[in-house]
């Protein structure tokens, strides 16, 4: 509506819009941070949860101090009425680990990317977040999440301010705190001088970057990133590499996905490589590296995955680009 506004001429019409709605997600978020009810475990809630995961098979690796991964995923399966998108998928995430998940295009990663969100449910198994299962708090679980999303939608009528202030409300962020990290970010993404403009008018790179900020803005402790470098310049792409790894080094846990092998070689400490919804390989990246046999990283994918000649595959669009007619 306010788009349609003005392109028809009617500015001012389309600023009282703006606003008007702007202000009022902006209550929506003050009050949904007033309203929110502090949570308080109960042992006995503890002990009947861990006695019903171990009743339905639900176990999960401990790490060498013996606390749980932070995030888990066991035996993943979605359906889509005849159609299984994700097949007994599992994986775990432990704090400065950055998991990679890698695969060609309809793979899975976007399904698996979904259900870790909160946005698709598993047609069977289990999402566990610090050994508990999200679904039995998903709120409290979201609030630890940071999601870049593979397609964002963002509201164009607002300002790149705007959006992050609305934000930053919806995750309750102290306002000064969030001026001061909000204005860190920007300037450091480059953004700054362009906070004030309107969404619409940013390129898809200046979008990403704003998606980016407001992922890291509440300080999340896992990082859910889905193809987070679509539309980067290279030098985004770098700081936002930087990012990532430092954050990990801080403690964070993050999920990476993308179909580039060359990110997810240079970014992560763990992969899982899909083909199909199912796992076909996972590990250590050093555990990757060792297990295909001689092969480099690429060629060890392609056996995987694809099982395309890509050298003859390549020579084939080249002559049928220079076919003439005879």
């Amino acid at each position: 509506m306010v788009e349609a506004c003005e392109s028809k001429g009617h500015k001012s019409v389309a600023l009282l819009l703006r606003t008007a709605i702007w202000r009022r997600l902006l209550l929506l978020g003050r009050k949904g941070c007033r309203e929110a009810p502090g949570h308080t475990v109960d042992l006995r809630e503890l002990k009947t949860q861990s006695a019903s995961l171990n009743h339905r098979g639900v176990l999960y690796a401990m790490h060498d101090d013996g606390r749980p991964p932070l995030l888990e995923g066991h035996s993943l399966t979605k359906r889509y009425s005849s159609f299984t998108a994700v097949r007994d998928v599992d994986f775990v995430i432990f704090p400065r680990q950055i998991l990679g998940v890698l695969g060609p295009n309809g793979a899975g990663k976007s399904t698996i990317v979904k259900m870790i969100t909160g946005l698709a449910e598993p047609s069977h198994g289990a999402i566990l977040f610090k050994g508990r299962r999200v679904r039995d708090d998903l709120s409290e679980y979201k609030r630890a999440l940071g999601y870049i999303p593979e397609q964002p939608e963002l509201y164009g009528f607002l300002t790149g301010w705007e959006y992050l202030e609305m934000v930053a409300t919806l995750r309750c962020l102290d306002r000064r705190l969030f001026r001061e990290k909000a204005s860190a970010m920007l300037e450091a993404f480059t953004l700054y001088q362009s906070r004030d403009l309107p969404i619409s008018s940013y390129s898809k790179g200046m979008r990403q970057r704003i998606v980016v900020i407001s992922a890291l803005l509440h300080d999340p402790e896992l990082l859910v990133l889905d193809e987070p470098f679509s539309g980067l310049d290279v030098t985004s792409a770098l700081v936002l590499r930087r990012v990532i790894g430092l954050l990990a080094e801080r403690n964070k846990a993050v999920f990476f996905s993308s179909p580039v092998l060359e990110q997810a070689d240079r970014l992560c400490t763990h992969l899982v490589v899909l083909k199909r919804g199912s796992v076909v390989a996972s590990g250590s990246m050093e555990e990757m590296h060792a297990g295909f046999a001689g092969l480099d990283l690429e060629a060890g994918f392609l056996q995987l995955t694809e099982q395309v000649d890509v050298e003859h595959a390549a020579e084939n669009i080249v002559a049928a680009t220079a076919a003439t007619n005879r």
